[in-house]
C-alpha cells in the first residue's frame, strides 16, 4: 500500500469515530485477511462483513500477531486498551472511501475496464502491448470486486504513467461507488451482453449500470462498436490466435493500445496465451472435453460454441448444458444458438441424468455455472491418470516475493531465477505469476529456456546464465542477454555480433569473488576492461557474482566476497561511461545481508518458500504440496518379508498401505526402509522394504483406505522430505518426474 496518514487524518477521510489509544502513528497499510498479514506496524485491519461470518470474529487473531488499529461496525465485548478502534456503519465503505481519496492523489491516467466477460484479459493485454513504452500498473489478477477495486486502488503508487483498473458488477448501485472510487480517465467496455442478469431486472438495466463507469470519461472504447483505422487493421493481422473468443478480446485491446501511442506489430504478435475458461481434457473412449462451466452468458456460450468448432475438426460435436433453476429463461436462446452452429447432439439438464449419452470419439463441450455438477461429469468422462498430484500454490509465491520485497530498498530490482522448468514447477506457469507480481527480470540456465519464456509471451529482459556459444545466435535471436565469464567467451560473442552488425547488446560480466566456478578473477579485470572499452558491440548490463557461504552469515567468506566485489565494480564505474546494474545476493544473502544488496538481488529457492534461517522461513509459506492416493491396504503377520530383496521383515502384526509413487517420480530409493515416509489420517507412515520405481510401501495402521497421503505438505515439509533423503530442497524440486502431474492453484 503506499499510505502515509495521521490516524486524525484516517479517521477524517473514513468518517470514523475513533475510541481507545491515541498514539501518534502512521496509518500505512491496511489488511483484511488475518491469513495475508506480514507486516504489523502502521496498518489498519479492516473487520468486513462476509457472507457467512464477520471480520469482528478475526479483530483477536489480528492483535496477537501485532495489529493495534481496527476498523470497526461494532465495538468488540472486550476491546484492548492499547488498541485504537476506528467505529463506522459500513467497514467496507469505509475502505473504499480510504481508496478514493488516496486516487485522487495520482496524477498519472487510470483506465477502468468492465464488462460481462473478457476484462482480465483485456487488461493483461492492454498492459502488454503498452509496457515497453510506458509504466503501467494494473489490478492484480480478477480484483475486480467492491473489495477487490478498493484494494487494487491502494496498492497504486504515487507515480506512473499508467494505471489499469478492473470494475465488476452483479447488482444495481455497485457501479456508482466503483465509479466514485476509480473516477478513471479512459474506460473500456468489452461487452455489455448479461445473459445471467443476476440480480438486474432486464439486459437493458446491466448494460445502463455499465456506462455509468464511463461519466465524464476522455473516451471511451466499446468492444461491440469499435472504431477503426489503417493501421488498426494491419495491426489486427498479427494476433496470434484464431478462435473468435481471444480475437475479440485482442482488438479491443489494441484499440485501447493505440490511443496511447505507437503500437508495434511485434508486441502484437507475442501476445501471450493467459489461462482462459475453455479448459481440454483428453476423455474416454477416444473424446475430447472442453468444460466451460465458469459463466452462462450468451456472448460467452456464442463463442465456446466457436471454439468447439474449431476443435472439432470433422469429429462429431456434442453439447452438455447445465442450467439452475432461475436460467430457465435461456432456453430458447441456447436451443436457437445450437441450431446455428450445427451441433450435432446436445442435453440440456438440470441435473445429471442416471444413464449418460456415449460420447465414443466425441469433441464434448461442457457448458453452464454449476460448477459442481460439472465436476462430478467430468469425474466419470475424464481419462484416469496417474493419481500422484504435485500441486502449485501461486498465491503462496506471490506472498513470498512480497517477504524479501519489503526486506529491499524499494529501488532494488528482482531477478527471478526460473531455470530448470522454474525449479520443476513449470516455466510457464510460475513465470507469468511472477510477471503479475512485479519482478523486473528472469534468469535462466540456458538459451532454450529462454527462448520457452519468449514463446510464453515473457516481454522481461532475460539473463542466461550459461550462454554456451552455440547458443549466442538463438540469444540474438530471441534477445536474450548472455553471461559472459571468461575473454574468450567474450571474443567468441563479440564475433558472432560483428558477423550480424550489431552494436551495443547487452552482456552480464560474471565475477569469480571466490566461489570459483565459473568467471572472471579479479587480476583479469583490467584486460577484460580493455576488451569492453574498445568493442562496440557490446554493453555491459550487468556485473555480478555469487555467494559461497551466504546460508552461512557469520562465515569470513561472505565479507571477503562483498569487498573484492565491491573493488571490481568500482573499476568499472572509473571507465565505463554508463551506469550498470551491480547484482550478488541470491535468495538466502537477501534474507541476511541487506546492505549488499547493491541494484538487484536473485531470487530462486527461496519464492518457494525455503530458507535456512528459521525466523526468516516462519514468514514464507510452503508453494509445493505433494499428494497420492493408497492403492491397497494389506494386513501382514509378524515375520512377513515386504518388497524387493525382502530387506524389512514385519516385526508385530500390522498393516500396510501400497502408494502409487516411486523413484521413478522422484521419491528417493535411498528413503527405503524407514528412511522416509509420508502422512496418512495424521500420522507418520515409514516406508517399509525398498522403494520401488512406482510404488512405495508403508506401515499404515488404522488409515481409512480413501484417506489422502501427503508425500510434501504442511505435515511433511519440503525441507523435512529433503533431510530425510540426505539431499537438498532443490535437488527434491528439480527431481519431481515429468509424469506427475502438476496443478496450480491462486487462492
Amino acid at each position: 500500500m503506499n499510505l502515509k496518514l495521521t490516524i486524525t487524518a484516517f479517521a477524517e477521510i473514513t468518517q470514523a469515530e475513533m475510541l481507545g489509544s491515541n498514539e501518534l502513528i502512521f496509518i500505512r497499510e491496511v489488511a483484511y485477511d488475518t491469513r495475508k498479514i506480514v507486516r504489523t506496524e502502521g496498518v489498519v485491519f479492516f473487520a468486513l462483513k462476509g457472507a457467512k461470518q464477520s471480520g469482528l470474529a478475526y479483530i483477536e487473531s489480528a492483535y496477537d500477531q501485532g495489529i493495534r488499529n481496527f476498523v470497526v461496525e461494532e465495538q468488540p465485548r472486550k476491546p484492548h486498551p492499547e488498541a485504537t478502534y476506528f467505529m463506522v456503519k459500513d467497514a467496507l465503505l469505509a475502505l473504499q472511501k480510504l481508496a478514493a481519496f488516496h486516487r485522487q492523489n495520482i496524477k498519472y491516467p487510470i483506465v477502468a475496464i468492465t464488462g460481462s466477460i473478457g476484462k482480465t484479459t483485456v487488461k493483461e493485454w492492454i498492459a502488454h502491448l503498452l509496457s515497453e513504452q510506458l509504466k503501467v500498473y494494473r489490478s492484480p489478477k480478477s480484483y475486480n470486486s467492491q473489495l477487490g477495486v478498493a484494494l487494487s486502488l491502494l496498492a497504486l503508487p504515487l507515480d506512473g504513467d499508467l494505471a489499469l483498473i478492473e470494475a465488476a458488477i452483479t447488482k444495481p448501485r455497485e457501479m456508482e461507488r466503483l465509479q466514485a472510487m476509480i473516477a478513471p480517465d479512459y474506460c473500456v467496455i468489452t461487452n455489455k451482453s448479461n445473459g445471467l442478469r443476476n440480480e438486474f431486472p432486464d439486459q437493458g438495466a446491466y448494460a445502463a449500470a455499465l456506462e455509468l463507469l464511463a461519466q465524464n470519461v476522455k473516451w471511451v472504447i466499446n468492444g461491440e462498436q469499435l472504431n477503426t483505422n489503417t493501421n488498426f487493421e494491419e495491426l489486427v493481422g498479427a494476433i496470434p490466435f484464431s478462435d473468435p473468443i481471444r480475437t475479440y478480446n485482442a482488438k479491443i485491446a489494441l484499440a485501447c493500445a493505440l490511443q496511447f501511442g505507437v503500437c508495434t506489430t511485434e508486441a502484437v504478435r507475442l501476445l501471450p496465451k493467459l489461462a482462459n475458461r475453455l479448459e481440454t481434457f483428453e476423455g474416454i473412449q477416444g473424446a475430447t472435453l472442453i468444460n466451460d462451466s465458469y459463466t452462462l452468458d450468451l456472448l460467452a456460450f456464442e463463442g465456446s460454441l466457436a471454439f468447439l468448432n474449431s476443435a472439432a475438426k470433422g469429429k462429431p460435436k456434442l453439447v452438455c448444458c447445465i442450467l439452475a433453476s432461475n436460467q430457465a429463461h435461456m432456453r430458447d436462446a441456447i436451443l436457437q444458438m445450437l441450431a446455428t452452429h450445427h451441433i450435432d447432439q446436445y442435453f440440456i439438464w438440470d441435473a445429471l441424468p442416471e444413464i449418460l449419452p456415449d460420447i465414443t470419439n466425441h469433441v464434448v463441450l461442457i457448458k453452464g455455472n454449476q460448477q459442481q455438477l460439472a465436476e462430478a461429469l467430468l469425474a466419470k468422462w475424464k481419462r484416469k491418470s496417474h493419481s500422484t498430484v504435485v500441486r502449485y500454490d501461486l498465491s503462496a509465491l506471490q506472498h513470498n516475493l512480497r517477504v524479501y520485497q519489503q526486506t529491499l530498498a524499494p529501488t532494488t530490482q528482482i531477478l527471478a531465477m526460473v531455470k530448470a522448468q522454474a525449479y520443476g514447477a513449470g516455466l510457464d506457469q510460475i513465470a507469468q505469476q511472477l510477471v503479475r507480481s512485479g519482478v523486473n527480470y528472469f534468469g535462466v540456465a540456458y538459451a532454450d529456456e529462454g527462448v520457452l519464456l519468449r514463446q510464453a509471451g515473457i516481454q522481461l529482459p532475460i539473463l542466461v546464465m550459461n550462454a554456451e556459444p552455440a547458443s549466442f545466435e538463438v540469444c540474438v535471436a530471441h534477445q536474450l542477454e548472455p553471461a559472459i565469464y571468461s575473454l574468450e567467451h567474450l571474443d567468441t560473442f563479440i564475433r558472432t555480433l560483428i558477423a550480424q552488425q550489431i552494436q551495443a547488446y547487452p552482456i552480464h560480466l560474471k565475477i569469480d569473488t571466490g566461489m570459483h566456478r565459473l568467471g572472471f578473477l579479479p587480476e583479469q579485470i583490467e584486460r577484460l576492461i580493455q576488451t569492453i572499452s574498445a568493442q562496440p558491440e557490446v554493453m555491459v548490463k550487468s556485473i555480478y557474482s555469487h555467494m559461497a557461504c551466504a546460508d552461512d552469515p557469520q562465515h569470513p567468506m561472505n565479507v571477503k566476497q562483498i569487498d573484492i566485489f565491491n573493488r571490481v565494480c568500482a573499476q568499472f564505474q572509473q571507465v565505463l561511461p554508463y551506469a550498470f546494474i551491480r547484482h550478488l545476493l541470491n535468495s538466502e544473502g537477501a534474507a541476511h545481508f541487506p546492505e549488499a544488496q547493491y541494484d538487484m538481488v536473485r531470487l530462486g529457492i527461496g519464492l518457494f518458500g525455503v530458507n535456512h534461517d528459521p525466523n526468516f522461513a516462519a514468514k514464507l509459506k510452503p508453494v509445493l504440496s505433494w499428494t497420492s492416493q493408497i492403492s491397497q491396504l494389506k494386513y501382514l503377520q509378524k515375520g512377513a518379508g515386504v518388497g524387493y530383496g525382502c530387506t524389512d521383515i514385519i516385526q508385530d502384526d500390522t498393516q500396510i498401505a501400497i502408494i502409487p509413487v516411486g523413484y521413478a517420480d522422484g521419491f528417493k530409493r535411498n528413503l527405503s526402509n524407514g528412511k522416509g515416509g509420508v502422512v496418512i489420517d495424521g500420522q507418520f507412515c515409514p516406508t517399509v522394504g525398498r522403494v520401488c520405481m512406482d510404488m512405495i510401501m508403508v506401515l499404515a495402521p488404522n488409515v481409512r483406505p480413501d484417506a489422502e497421503v501427503e508425500i510434501i505438505g504442511t505435515q511433511q515439509t519440503l525441507a523435512d522430505f529433503a533431510s530425510n533423503a540426505q539431499t537438498i530442497p532443490y535437488e527434491i524440486l528439480t527431481s519431481i518426474s515429468p509424469r506427475v502431474q502438476r496443478t496450480y492453484t491462486n487462492a
